[in-house]
């Protein structure tokens, strides 16, 4: 690790993002061996990312699908 990956951690923390969603571009990044760690050490995770990444647009439910739904500014 250096230096710059400290940095990084700290503006990840100041930005408030949600820590499964940390742990999840984690695992995407990660090369074979920090993979097979953070499958080990979160195995839900794990199983839903490779769940969301097969389905469209990462949706698992109609539910979901409706709750994505963004309205549109009034034109």
């Amino acid at each position: 690790m250096s230096l710059y990956d400290y940095e990084i951690s700290r503006q990840l923390t100041a930005s408030g993002l949600p820590f499964f969603g940390l742990i999840m571009a984690a695992m995407r990044q990660a090369d074979t061996d920090n993979a097979a760690a953070l499958r080990e050490a979160f195995p839900e995770t794990w199983a839903e990312l490779q769940a969301r990444y097969h389905a469209p647009g990462g949706i698992l439910s109609g539910a979901e699908a409706a709750a994505r739904v963004v309205p549109q500014p009034d034109s």
